[in-house]
């Protein structure tokens, strides 16, 4: 028997914990399921050579492995925030980051308050269930990659961002539809910021599956050790100014674990340091950000070492003498999403790049598929502006709204991303911290200013009237 709407709201929004696993055993056996897939590679392609991966692999520090608390709905949100410009759905108008209200029946606890898939969230199709590892998968382990930096850098603003969307701006293959094909990349860039000073790039791979693990399972067969060894070969094709300079946290999610959802996370030192960026002018987020063409086979040089010599392999790598410009990229590509996530169309254009899809936001698309900002709402004593969407669950009218505080919102529309970004970081600890707010149900509030949060909407008559 389903759940009521009120109980699913519940639910959303009461607190559960999702295990975290990184110990060096699971280094150990990552290192394991990486030699296994070159040996299977070796015998189809004859070609001896190991894959590039990254190297120095390593446990997540003590304090980084406790068991993440948060509710469904704020996990959920995390997946939100960090897709709006995602090109998954390729919906023409269609707001991305409300791909994740599919899941609002899926979550729940377990005994031991552990978070769980539900029946309802076991039971889906098989191509249902791709998608849910895919996109569940990413939300949980983002989640635990971004509270990993919150702690490395606790008075620092941590944005999300989409890698693709990124990329695309400097390394686009031609075509009618500029795409990065299918080289092997990361799935998100995070962002440690504060204003005036240099920023940090976390490389972040994550993946899911529903494998059903136990002490019968043979290790060699279980699929977060390979989503781990996969997943450092796409982190090892993005660098930073040089080879084996960038950070990365490499993740991997299983919905069904014995544990219940449990993220298997590993991790990999660097710098990832950006240069600082002027608050006005050319070198600004404040400036309009020309496009790149920049090298994609070959560019990324190994030194020579341990009875090697000096390689190259193929990556997406950002010379010195561009990271000014890819710091630019990503505050401007955050405030593009901000944007996105508020409902704005021709005002998130500004911020992104042809090649970015602009021509996307600059367009007007057909009734009924656009994401406008028309709602404002206060909550928690603070005015948003935003989207919203109104949806069934279990044939009752739920309202869904996300947005931005107006002030913030205003200045991104103005263009204003330096300013925006040092306001943004002076009201970062203004907002609630609560999981619920009067006349609503389940909200997230982003120390970004953003909020997502849902609500029953009140029955309607015969004629349709409230």
């Amino acid at each position: 028997m389903s759940a009521s709407v009120e109980e699913v709201l519940d639910r959303l929004s009461t607190k559960v914990s999702v295990h975290v696993n990184s110990d060096a055993t699971l280094v150990t056996d990552t290192d394991k399921a990486a030699a296994g897939i070159d040996r299977q590679r070796a015998r189809k392609t004859d070609e001896p050579e190991p894959s590039f991966r990254k190297p120095g692999l390593s446990p997540l520090p003590i304090a980084d492995r406790r068991d993440l608390v948060a509710t469904p709905w704020e996990l959920i949100s995390v997946f939100a925030r960090a897709t709006t410009l995602a090109r998954q759905g390729r919906g023409r108008g269609l707001a991305e980051h409300w791909q994740g209200l599919k899941y609002c029946q899926a979550l729940g606890a377990r005994s031991g308050g552990h978070l769980s898939l539900t029946e309802d969230g076991q039971s889906p199709e098989l191509s249902y269930r791709a998608m849910q590892a895919r996109e569940l998968g990413r939300a949980f382990g983002l989640a635990v990659a971004e509270r990993t930096v919150r702690n490395r850098f606790p008075d620092y603003m941590v944005s999300a961002l989409d890698a693709e969307a990124v990329l695309l701006a400097g390394f686009a293959r031609s075509g009618t539809r500029p795409s990065l094909g299918a080289r092997p990349r990361p799935d998100f860039f995070v962002e440690a910021w504060r204003p005036g000073e240099p920023s940090r790039v976390f490389v972040v791979t994550v993946n899911g599956n529903h494998q059903v693990a136990n002490k019968r399972t043979a290790k060699a067969e279980r699929s977060a050790y390979k989503q781990l060894a996969r997943g450092s070969e796409r982190a090892e094709h993005f660098h930073l100014a040089e080879w084996d300079n960038t950070p990365c946290l490499l993740l991997s999610t299983e919905l069904v674990a014995t544990e219940g959802i449990t993220v298997n996370a590993l991790e990999a030192r660097g710098k990832g340091l950006l240069p600082t960026r002027p608050s006005e002018g050319r070198k600004s987020a404040d400036a309009e950000l020309g496009e790149r063409n920049l090298p994609y086979a070959g560019a990324v040089k190994l030194p020579a070492g341990e009875g090697r010599r000096e390689r190259h392999h193929d990556g997406f790598l950002i010379p010195r003498r561009e990271l000014n410009w890819y710091g630019q990229l990503l505050a401007r590509t955050a405030a593009a999403g901000q944007l996105a996530l508020a409902g704005a169309g021709t005002e998130t254009a500004q911020y992104l790049t042809a090649k970015q899809g602009r021509k996307h936001y600059e367009q007007r698309t057909f009734a009924g598929s656009s994401s406008i900002r028309d709602a404002r709402h206060t909550i928690g004593g603070t005015a948003y502006v935003g989207t919203d969407q109104v949806f069934r669950l279990n044939r009752v009218r739920v309202e869904a709204f996300s947005g931005i505080v107006e002030e913030l919102y205003d200045l991104l529309v103005k263009g204003e991303v330096e300013e925006y970004r040092s306001r943004a970081f002076d009201l970062r600890d203004a907002y609630p911290t609560d999981t619920t707010a009067p006349l609503w149900g389940p909200v997230s509030f982003g120390k970004d200013g953003t909020v997502i949060a849902l609500r029953v909407l009140p029955p309607r008559d015969d004629a349709g009237n409230p």
